[in-house]
């Protein structure tokens, strides 16, 4: 996929994070939430040529390296949160992450936004 495909998918789950963050819905959030952030990683290290897996310590790794070669924001610890909470809610077996619904909406539609700009240099 080219970057600008991934970014576009982002773009999709984040008007699903945006509809449930209020009032919460923690199943949506935390599974949009978290395929929108690894779509926008996707994304941003597609453009930068950072070799990332398909898989979350991958993507994980590439938002780190993206955060310190590009000044990105760095939400390779947001993706682990999510990932923990999307498990929880569909799973039950791990215990859930406190998380702020209005928080992690607004992180993750800040992250996009500086992606779609990274995207744009």
């Amino acid at each position: 996929m080219t970057a600008r495909q991934y970014l576009s998918l982002a773009k999709k789950h984040l008007e699903r994070v945006q509809a449930a963050w209020d009032p919460p819905d923690l199943l949506d959030l935390s599974m949009y939430g978290f395929y929108c952030l690894e779509n926008a990683v996707s994304a941003a290290a597609t453009h930068a040529k950072v070799t990332f897996a398909k898989t979350h310590p991958s993507r994980a790794e590439a938002a780190r390296q993206l955060a310190a070669r590009h000044g990105l924001p760095d939400v390779s610890s947001l993706l682990v949160q999510l990932n923990d909470a999307r498990k929880s809610v569909a799973y039950g077996d791990i215990a859930m992450p406190h998380l702020d619904p209005e928080d992690i909406a607004s992180e993750i539609e800040e992250y996009v936004g500086a992606i779609e700009a990274f995207l744009a240099r």
